[in-house]
């Protein structure tokens, strides 16, 4: 799979941003495309070097890693209890080889938040429901929010 064809799927839900930087994409619910900075928090992102860490080894020709934030639930249900153990460089102890290609799981820093990773997926069947899940979410979360700026 390539990071054109998972940006393109992600990109054709109604309403998503999306921010840009060091290359990386970042997927927003922001379907007035209003959101104040404090507010945007993306629901998946997509990074393509080592700008950020250096364990999933992104810097090798060709690595990417797609990130999706998840509902406590899934989460669980996939992984267990999120891992709170860190070591010096802030990277949490889950058990996983973080720069193990096209296996899902935790991500290496966000696991705490309910957030996973994959480093250079295979393909999107496996996928496609935690992006839903994700999107869903995030609309959930931004209705409630309008909602509660209303009332």
């Amino acid at each position: 799979m390539m990071i054109d064809e998972m940006d393109q799927v992600i990109r054709g839900y109604d309403g998503v941003r999306v921010l840009e930087g060091h290359d990386d994409l970042f997927y927003l619910y922001d379907p007035a495309a209003d959101l104040p900075p404090e507010r945007q928090q993306p629901f998946a992102t997509i990074v393509t070097g080592d700008h950020y860490e250096k364990v999933s080894r992104l810097d090798e020709p060709g690595a990417w890693r797609f990130n999706v934030a998840l509902t406590k639930a899934t989460y669980t249900s996939l992984f267990g209890p999120v891992p709170t153990e860190r070591d010096a460089d802030w990277v949490l102890d889950s058990g996983h080889d973080y720069a193990a290609r096209d296996t899902l799981m935790p991500h290496p820093f966000y696991a705490s938040q309910y957030w996973v990773a994959i480093v250079n997926p295979s393909g999107l069947d496996r996928l496609l429901p935690l992006i839903e899940e994700s999107y869903e979410f995030a609309a959930r979360k931004y209705a409630n929010h309008q909602a509660r700026q209303t009332s």
